[in-house]
């Protein structure tokens, strides 16, 4: 039993030896291998191996660009940057080598671990951009440096000159677009023709634009501001103009309610501001109604709103139709209930006059109407190429620095004839004795001798009032109602005569208007018949200046006065068929103007009034007896024309002709 219990304790105590030694070995050899692989603090990269070569305490000292060998051969040291930009030393081992051992294949290790690293540690690169040579709207350049860089530019007539130059007027441009309102629309507008608007003209018109779009309860304002310039700078509103009617096109076609609205309430506006003519505005109604939908409605109700007390005073009946066509579109009932109530909205705001939707409040009414200029721009004839959207971005000028001269002047001119024009407004509202003064200086001026004004201004604004007045009638009876309420002075008949002929001469064909609204003043005053007589005698003296296409108007209006009796025919004897006295413009107009004699009076009775014998004496030149030659000139002349009955009796006097007077003057 005790020998049992003896063999039984000395296996337990062996086991227990075994155990204990089993797990202190385990102890040690994890410990020994934490200690070998812990990662070092100040070290990037972790060793793969660890030797007992490690444990010497020598410092090693090497070369940047070197490696040395340690006296293992089989131990290789190198040198690596950190990021606090020390150097960190690693020992290879032939082992560690993924190649296998030997110097060749530890320098093809290392250079690639190197490229790795340089991959890493290398920061980015950032691509820099040369403001100046970028696209126009790119990066944003500081006033301060803007200036800064501009006076680091010596020569200005190199291109980074002027493209700073251009990016300086744009900065200011805008910046005065978005200042603009009712209180500093005067000073804004100052400022502005204080830059190079000419040569910015097209940064102009794109900012005024997009202000607008971006702030459509300002558009009276805008309008204003336009209305301004384009008195001073006709061309910078018509192409202001161009781009509105060809977004407002653009919007139309791609059913683009928003665009429509935008556009078509500035150009409102610029009808009450006359700046364009109201014949857009009727255009542009009878285009949204002709072809409706629940969006044009509420467009053409939109601009109606705005500039329907204009059209209501200008063009009654023109804004009488748009009304009727509302009303047979309301009837129809094919709309939504929301587009009906709004038209009839639109009919109370008619009955009301208007009175919540003024065309121009007083603020604003600032052009007078001698110094207005009306476009007259029709939606049908704008094009993409008329916006000159080119102007938009910068362009090199080779004549940069006597361009900027020109308009320095022109500038100053412009701003002294406003302050000078403010300065006399001002000393009318001074003191009774001032007024007494001037009187008197006026009556001292009036018997010294009248005050000739050459630069002919009266005239031409005469001229502009009777153009528009003729564009925007119906028909021809409203246009003398028109005109006769101007009371013209002495001497204007002419004008407005002159003015008959050169708007019909102008259009693409002949138009029977102009020769209603002729006969109409020859019917009412004598005056005018005097004076469209001597114009009759005036053209013909000058045919020659004429084109095919004028040549034709002009002979046909002044035939519908001759057959309509409205000027005497004793006008004829102006002209003289014979071969010296007669050019190809001339026989141009001899023969259209009686081939429309002929159509609208018949042969038989135009051949009686050239046979009357009160006005024979008055047909002598067209039908000469003076020598066979001429004869002979003036009856192929009307027989080639179609009118050989009108000869019949020249072609009985050359044949009883004596033969001994023919032979003389062959």
């Amino acid at each position: 039993m005790s020998s049992m219990d003896s063999e039984v304790k000395k296996i337990h105590s062996s086991k227990k030896t075994s155990t204990y030694h089993t797990k202190k070995s385990d102890r040690k050899r994890r410990r020994d291998k934490s200690r070998s692989h812990s990662p070092s603090s100040d070290c990037e990269y972790s060793y793969k191996k660890r030797s007992k070569h490690r444990s010497s305490n020598k410092s090693h000292y090497y070369d940047d660009n070197k490696t040395s060998k340690r006296k293992n051969n089989d131990c290789y040291w190198t040198k690596y940057p950190r990021k606090d930009n020390s150097y960190i030393g690693r020992r290879y081992y032939d082992d560690d080598l993924p190649c296998g051992g030997g110097r060749e294949n530890f320098s093809k290790a290392r250079d690639s671990e190197k490229k790795a690293e340089d991959m890493v540690l290398k920061p980015r690169e950032r691509k820099v951009t040369d403001m100046i040579t970028s696209r126009t709207g790119g990066a944003y350049i500081p006033s301060a440096k803007l200036r800064m860089m501009q006076a680091e530019i010596t020569e200005k007539t190199s291109v980074a000159f002027q493209r700073l130059a251009w990016e300086a007027l744009k900065k200011s441009i805008h910046g005065y677009i978005n200042k603009v309102n009712i209180s500093n629309i005067g000073i804004i507008a100052r400022e502005l023709l204080k830059e190079n608007i000419i040569r910015g003209r097209g940064l102009l018109c794109k900012s005024i634009i997009q202000a607008q779009a971006a702030s459509p309860t300002f558009t009276n304002v805008y309008a204003a501001l336009v209305a301004v310039i384009n008195c001073k700078f006709p061309n910078i509103g018509e192409l202001l103009l161009k781009r509105l009617v060809l977004q407002l096109k653009r919007g139309f076609k791609q059913n683009n309610k928003m665009i429509c609205i935008s556009a078509s309430t500035f150009v409102a506006h610029l009808v009450n501001q006359n700046v364009v003519h109201e014949i857009l505005a009727l255009e542009i109604l009878t285009l949204l109604i002709e072809t409706p939908t629940d969006d044009s409605i509420e467009v053409a109700i939109a601009f109606l709103k705005e500039c329907g007390q204009k059209l209501s005073e200008v063009s009654s009946r023109g804004i009488n139709a748009i009304f009727e066509m509302l009303r047979n579109i309301l009837h129809e009932g094919k709309l939504e209930k929301r587009i009906q109530y709004m038209i009839d909205v639109i009919y109370q705001i008619r009955k009301d006059g208007f009175k919540d939707h003024a065309a121009i409040i007083a603020e604003l009414d600032i052009i007078e109407e001698d110094d207005q200029f009306t476009h007259l721009i029709k939606l049908d004839d704008v094009k993409q190429a008329e916006t000159e959207d080119i102007l938009n971005v910068f362009k090199f000028d080779n004549n940069y620095e006597l361009n900027e001269g020109k308009y320095k002047i022109l500038s100053n001119e412009i701003l002294q004839t406003d302050s000078e024009g403010e300065s006399g407004s001002g000393s009318e509202s001074g003191s009774e004795e001032e007024k007494d003064s001037e009187e008197e200086g006026e009556e001292g001026q009036k018997e010294s001798g009248t005050i000739i004004d050459n630069t002919e201004t009266n005239l031409i604004a005469l001229r502009r009032t009777i153009y528009l007045t003729i564009q925007s009638s119906l028909d021809f009876e409203e246009c003398a109602h028109k005109l006769l309420k101007m009371e013209l002075k002495p001497s204007q008949e002419i004008e407005l005569c002159h003015m008959f002929l050169d708007c019909c001469a102008e259009q693409r064909t002949y138009e029977k208007f102009y020769g209603l609204l002729s006969q109409r003043f020859c019917q009412i005053n004598n005056i005018y018949v005097e004076s469209f007589q001597q114009i009759f005698k005036d053209t013909y003296a000058t045919t020659h200046r004429l084109d095919a296409n004028r040549l034709r108007n002009v002979s046909k209006f002044f035939a519908h006065l001759l057959f309509t009796d409205a000027i005497g025919w004793e006008i004829l004897d102006t002209m003289k068929m014979n071969e010296e006295e007669t050019n190809s413009s001339s026989r141009i107009f001899i023969k259209i103007l009686f081939q429309e004699l002929a159509e609208f009076m018949g042969l038989e009775k135009l051949n009686q009034r050239l046979k009357d014998p009160t006005l024979q004496a008055h047909f002598t030149g067209l039908f000469p007896r003076d020598s066979p030659k001429n004869i002979r000139f003036s009856i192929n002349f009307f027989t080639s024309i179609g009118l050989g009955g009108l000869t019949d009796e020249l072609r009985e006097y050359l044949k009883n002709l004596p033969k001994k007077c023919f032979f003389s003057n062959v």
